[in-house]
């Protein structure tokens, strides 16, 4: 049986509400209520149908992708390619979708089955991050693109450019990497552990032949991204040495 909300979660609207407690989170209300809903089922609730959000949620990525980049082309007017493929990718990555999420109070409205209830999937990264998106995507289904840019824009106005904003260490290595050795890292899941509510990752990067970071997140995601700020860690290390070498030889 689906669960519509967690007792971890303090008491709220009564479940029929739910869905009126996210319009009024995100300001935006629904002419075709069954979006929203849709856009709040998971498929553990769905009783072996296609009635929940996974199509949703592959159309809200890409909106999100196309209102955040139109945010930062007018916020950097001389942003180059680079900078601006990285302040996206900083912005649109699971994490940050999440805690969007959480914001607006999405988990505790969301209709999940009874196994994913018990373990934890109100709080998992991967069901918040994807809900979250399912429910831009319903927006844009209602609605079209300026209303879900707007609710687009009035979630993520501060963090355009803001300390909030993380680096995307794996895109800065594969730019490095290119620079420095005409060639692209690799990445490879090393270790996986834990029970699927707490999952633990390591991953490790080659760059050639060369091992040059190794990295543990919650996800492979974050894995990836901590050994490829170890990645850039070492070679700027290697970068440094170098031009220390070369300023003794010129002495």
């Amino acid at each position: 049986m689906a669960q519509w909300f967690s007792p971890a979660y303090p008491p709220g609207p009564e479940p029929a509400q739910r869905p009126l407690q996210v319009e009024l989170a995100v300001g935006y209300n629904f002419i075709r209520p069954e979006l929203l809903k849709l856009a709040l089922t998971h498929p553990s609730a769905a009783e072996g149908t296609d009635q929940h959000y996974e199509r949703l949620e592959f159309l809200g990525d890409a909106v999100l992708d196309l209102a955040i980049a139109d945010m930062l082309m007018r916020h950097f007017p001389n942003g180059t390619e680079g900078l601006l493929s990285r302040q996206r990718a900083s912005i649109v990555n699971a994490r940050t979708l999440a805690a969007k999420a959480e914001s607006i109070g999405l988990g505790q409205c969301m209709l999940l089955g009874k196994g994913e209830e018990k373990s934890g999937g109100r709080q998992k990264t991967s069901i918040l991050a994807a809900g979250f998106e399912a429910l831009i995507g319903a927006i844009y289904s209602d609605s079209g693109l300026a209303p879900a840019q707007r609710v687009v824009e009035r979630l993520f106005g501060g963090d355009i450019g803001g300390p909030s904003v993380e680096r995307d260490y794996k895109t800065e290595l594969q730019e490095t990497a290119h620079r420095c050795f005409r060639t692209h890292p690799t990445y490879e899941v090393i270790s996986e552990s834990g029970p699927d509510h707490a999952k633990r990752f390591i991953s490790r990067i080659r760059i050639g032949t060369r091992q040059l970071g190794v990295g543990e997140g919650p996800s492979k995601k974050l894995a990836e991204q901590a050994a490829a700020r170890e990645a850039l860690n070492v070679i700027q290390a290697e970068q440094a040495r170098a031009g220390d070498a070369d300023d003794q030889r010129r002495r």
